[in-house]
């Protein structure tokens, strides 16, 4: 099974690439199968039993997506903007993008409320798949330790009070209606201005997206002894002011001190686990009281937990001078 859903990530990162470059003529079913070395029939069918949706629609989906980012960020014309997506008209573009999102090109335009984007999917997730590391890794990078002073800023965000871990808090927040993996991730994804953003799509600190744990008195005892809730959210600009989701809800975080471990890219499938062990090896070795720092466990301040194989895996606590 582990076959198919590598090939659909095939298909998925193509599809991506080709959009990108305006290469529409390329994304054809035919193609696709090429790549594989499987019949159109059967790719067609593998990919709407893994992903759930046809090609033709994930297709679609996407380009509305990219078409959605270039109304929110550029002055591009609208028709411009649909003829680069492969929308024959105005009319067509403007019916296509409402049915996705439920507001006009023109009216979101004006008012960039958040909406659920349509993101990539990742049929090959190591990490919800409980694959990632299962191979022998050749880790040469070293985990980088140092301090940084983080300004002022908001994270908008959900919680959870109760989970263990990335997959145990999507399971948890899977059964809260509006707080899904793909409805959240959909709507963070169309907010603008996010800090962390690195142009990505989706589950992931490439698009600005993170894992936090915020100091919390209901929430879970940690392992360092302190009550921690676990969030899922956005870093935004101080003064950012615009229309939070009503399943969210945001934070004002102080300028702070943190420390920061961090493991650069690396092999998420052959080198996950090994990564993780050798960061927290890093933190529990590290010696606090020789730096003249400690934790700052004050109730509120927020740990950061980035994991994008492909640019670092890092962990931002905060600290303060004894």
């Amino acid at each position: 099974m582990n076959e198919w859903y590598k090939n659909i990530q095939i298909i998925v990162d193509e599809i991506d690439d080709c959009i990108r470059q305006n290469g529409d003529e390329k994304i054809t079913l035919s193609r696709l199968a090429l790549i594989l070395g499987y019949s159109e029939f059967y790719v067609s069918r593998k990919f709407k039993e893994i992903s759930g949706l046809n090609l033709r629609d994930y297709l679609r989906n996407r380009k509305l997506a990219f078409a959605l980012k270039e109304i929110r960020d550029t002055n591009i014309g609208i028709i411009d903007i649909a003829l680069k997506y492969g929308f024959s008209s105005h009319e067509a573009f403007t019916r296509s993008f409402k049915g996705a999102y439920g507001i006009t090109p023109s009216e979101y335009r004006q008012n960039p409320v958040p909406v659920v984007l349509r993101t990539v999917i990742k049929p090959f997730d190591c990490y919800l798949l409980g694959i990632g590391g299962t191979g022998m890794a050749n880790l040469t990078e070293d985990v980088k330790i140092y301090f940084v002073t983080i300004p002022a800023h908001r994270f908008l965000h959900i919680r959870n009070y109760e989970s263990i871990g990335y997959w145990d808090f999507w399971q948890k927040q899977s059964v809260i209606p509006g707080q899904d993996c793909e409805t959240i991730c959909g709507l963070l994804d169309s907010i603008k201005g996010k800090l962390d953003d690195a142009g990505g799509n989706g589950a992931d600190s490439g698009s600005g997206q993170l894992m936090a744990f915020i100091n919390e008195p209901n929430g879970r005892i940690c392992s360092w002894g302190i009550p921690l809730a676990e969030a899922y959210g956005v870093r935004l600009p101080a003064d950012y002011d615009g229309e939070v989701p009503p399943q969210m809800q945001i934070m004002d975080v102080p300028e702070g001190e943190y420390i920061v471990f961090e493991h650069g890219p690396f092999d998420f499938e052959t080198e996950n686990s090994c990564v993780e062990e050798k960061i927290e090896k890093a933190m529990k070795d590290f010696d606090y009281a020789e730096s003249g720092y400690c934790l700052d466990t004050t109730q509120g301040r927020v740990f950061y937990f980035y994991h994008d194989c492909n640019r670092f895996w890092k962990y931002v606590r905060p600290v303060k001078k004894v």
